[in-house]
C-alpha cells in the first residue's frame, strides 16, 4: 500500500464498488500511508501497548528503552536482561515474558519477521499468532502498517466495527458476519477501507499507530 499507484488504484476501486465509502472517502480526503519498516520494535511496541492506554504505555516503553540508552534492545539483549530491571520500568510479569518468547524465537530461528514479507496473509497471520501475547488482531496490524497488504480484514476491532456501524446506519454493532458481507464490496482492497473507515471516526480506538 506504500506504492501510491496501488494506493489510488485501490481507492478508485472502492470509490466505483461501494457508494457509501465513496462519500467518506470524499469527505475524509487524502490519508497518508506510510510502512514502518523496523518490525521487531514495532511487535516489542504492540507487545507493550495490549491493554493500556497510550499515554501509560508510552511511559512504560520509554522507561524500556531508557534500559538500554534509549533504543529496544536487540532480542540477545533483552534476553541477557534481569527480570527486576524489566520489572523496574513498568512492564508486568506477563509481558516480560511475552516478549521474551519473542526474542527467544528470532534467536533460536523458529521465527523470522523479515521472512513474513514472503508469505501469503494467512501464513504470516498464524506464524505471529503462535508467538505468546501476540494474537489474530496484532498479527493483522502488522500485516497492514509493516508489510503494506491491500487486503487484510481485522473484523473483530471495536474502532473498525464502530465506524462501520456509523457509516452504514446500522442499528446494532456489526458482528463478524454482518462485516464479512460489508467487505464483500471492498476485495482486494479492504485495508485500506479499513484505514478510511478509521479515519472517519478519529476515536481513540481507532490505531492511527499500532
Amino acid at each position: 500500500m506504500a506504492d501510491r499507484r496501488v494506493w489510488q488504484g485501490g481507492v478508485r476501486y472502492l470509490k466505483r464498488n461501494d457508494p457509501v465509502l465513496a462519500r467518506m472517502i470524499g469527505r475524509v480526503g487524502p490519508v497518508k500511508f506510510e510502512l514502518d519498516d523496523d518490525h521487531y520494535e514495532a511487535v516489542v511496541g504492540s507487545i507493550i501497548f495490549q491493554q493500556l492506554a497510550g499515554s501509560a504505555a508510552q511511559a512504560i516503553l520509554n522507561r524500556f528503552k531508557q534500559l538500554y540508552g534509549g533504543r529496544v534492545p536487540s532480542p540477545r539483549e533483552y534476553l541477557s536482561t534481569d527480570v527486576e530491571k524489566l520489572r523496574g520500568s513498568g512492564l508486568s510479569p506477563q509481558k516480560i515474558s511475552y516478549i521474551k518468547d519473542l526474542a527467544e524465537r528470532l534467536e533460536n530461528g523458529t521465527l523470522d519477521l523479515k521472512r513474513l514479507e514472503n508469505l501469503p496473509d494467512e501464513e504470516a497471520i498464524n506464524e505471529l499468532d503462535n508467538v505468546r501475547g501476540i494474537g489474530r488482531w496484532t498479527a493483522e496490524m502488522f500485516l497492514i502498517f509493516m508489510l503494506g497488504r491491500t487486503d487484510v480484514l481485522p473484523v473483530d476491532d471495536l474502532g473498525l466495527r464502530k465506524a462501520a456501524q456509523k457509516a452504514y446506519r446500522l442499528r446494532k454493532l456489526p458482528k463478524r458476519d454482518r462485516l464479512e458481507q460489508l467487505a464483500e464490496k471492498w476485495h482486494p482492497y479492504s485495508s485500506i477501507s479499513t484505514l478510511y473507515l478509521w479515519k472517519s471516526v478519529e476515536k481513540p480506538e481507532a490505531p492511527a499507530k499500532w
